[in-house]
């Protein structure tokens, strides 16, 4: 028997559903599911969106950019603890289940943010001050690593076989939802408040904000229905989820999760988190006019993605993971190399649309895709660690590996980087199964 054989589904017949779960609790589970995400994407992104405001509070010095450094500095340590986060929280949601370490994250989430809408400054409290501000971001690092893994898992398990692409590709709808929120709250406050005000008092709106989100969060998600596919597996006595299990049992799965979001989580970061400040620092754009052009995108990218998880649930996943990656590789150096030169702020969106559009027959699928991939008493663990991996690596590298080569005069190094990260995914995706043949979430 083989390993994609053992465990609790292979006693599950297909079809099994949950007993008395309609179609409206199936709903609520997913939007459940689909806000939380929201918000755990609105509160990472607001860190960065605000530091401008906030790094004197707790790095003051006269120095700005260097308060600012440090400030960012404290984001990075948090990006650096999601794959933690990912490991334990994927571990947890096999284990204790995905509702409740769905509830855990937000939770998390909920107790960074009003660390830092609360915490008084340095001139107040000293040193405590940033080594508060880096606990905090931490536990939003542990946070966002857990949710993916187990928001996930779960939003593939209760979508439904039929429809389970296009419902799956709202976890990612709500973190780009959650960036727009960020960015959109941001605009706001600059045209309500002066800068002083702002500096003073008024970045800790948007923390306060979130965290009230999250509590909102925390009471629809203790009120979900668990998966029946967790509820199988813990029924039939199926192993209980370790760490090593991926790497003994399932070392293809894993390894093929890994190199696959390698690519797309760098250009995702390339084309979106690093593109103002590229817009900006290469092209010559003015800051609002790159703010502006990236949130249009942004917004295409909202659109683009249900089509996309549609898409995959008449073609397969295979399909569009191909046109991301495939078209992805061939489109990254051409596209890069206009943006650096364009000056024409809506060849800049067309340019940046057309690589989101086709990023999103990635990142559409990118739950799912994995998701199917293991059985339900590893299920969680085996989405969210070799994402959590994957992404610290590639993903939070991109901004960095891109600067060094600019610095060093050769930025169309980064553009042969992106353009070879994606060709390295599409050429992984050959090794997946087809979906429509071997998916191992065998519930309707």
């Amino acid at each position: 028997m083989t390993a994609t054989e053992t465990g609790a589904e292979a006693q599950i017949p297909p079809g099994a559903v949950a007993p008395g779960l309609t179609a409206g609790q199936r709903v609520k589970a997913i939007l459940g599911g689909s806000a939380g995400n929201l918000v755990e994407w609105y509160d990472w992104f607001v860190y960065s969106a605000f530091a401008v405001y906030f790094s004197s509070h707790f790095f003051p010095g006269g120095d700005d950019l260097a308060g600012l450094l440090k400030t960012m500095a404290v984001f990075a340590v948090g990006f650096f603890a999601r794959p933690l986060g990912a490991w334990l929280m994927g571990l947890y949601a096999d284990r204790a289940g995905r509702k409740t370490a769905l509830t855990a994250a937000v939770t998390l989430m909920c107790g960074g943010s009003l660390i830092i809408a609360i915490l008084p400054g340095y001139d107040s409290i000293g040193v405590a001050a940033p080594i508060l501000l880096v606990v905090a971001r931490i536990l939003q690092g542990l946070s966002v690593g857990g949710e993916y893994g187990a928001s996930a898992t779960y939003l593939s398990e209760m979508a439904g076989r039929r429809r389970r692409g296009f419902w799956s590709s709202f976890q990612f709808v709500t973190m780009i939802m959650g960036q727009l929120l960020a960015v959109g709250l941001l605009a706001l406050l600059q045209l309500t408040m002066d800068r002083a005000a702002l500096e003073e008092w008024g970045w800790r709106i948007p923390f306060l904000i979130g965290s009230a989100m999250a509590v909102v969060v925390f009471w629809i998600r203790s009120r979900m229905e668990e998966s029946q596919s967790y509820e199988n597996a813990k029924a039939a006595g199926a192993e209980r989820a370790r760490t090593m299990m991926l790497f003994l049992n399932y070392p293809k799965q894993t390894l093929t999760i890994f190199g696959f979001t390698a690519g797309g989580s760098l250009a995702f970061y390339a084309f979106t988190t690093y593109m103002p400040k590229f817009l900006t620092g290469t092209a010559g754009f003015e800051g609002p006019t790159a703010t502006a052009v990236t949130a249009g995108a942004l917004v295409v990218y909202l659109l683009a993605l249900p089509f996309f998880g549609w898409l995959s649930d008449h073609w397969g996943r295979k399909a569009t993971l191909y046109i991301a990656f495939g078209g992805g590789a061939l489109a990254a150096f051409p596209a890069l190399s206009i943006l650096a030169v364009n000056q024409n702020p809506w060849v800049a969106f067309a340019l940046i649309s057309l690589m989101v559009i086709l990023m999103s027959g990635y990142n559409a699928v990118s739950a799912v895709v994995k998701a199917e991939l293991f059985p339900a008493n590893v299920r969680a663990l085996g989405v969210a660690l070799p994402y959590g991996m994957a992404t610290a690596t590639f993903g939070g590298t991109a901004e960095p590996i891109a600067l060094a080569f600019k610095h060093a005069g050769n930025e169309s190094g980064f553009y042969v980087y992106v353009a070879l990260g994606l060709l390295m995914a599409f050429l992984i995706v050959f090794l997946l199964p087809d979906n429509r043949k071997h998916s191992l979430i065998l519930e309707d």
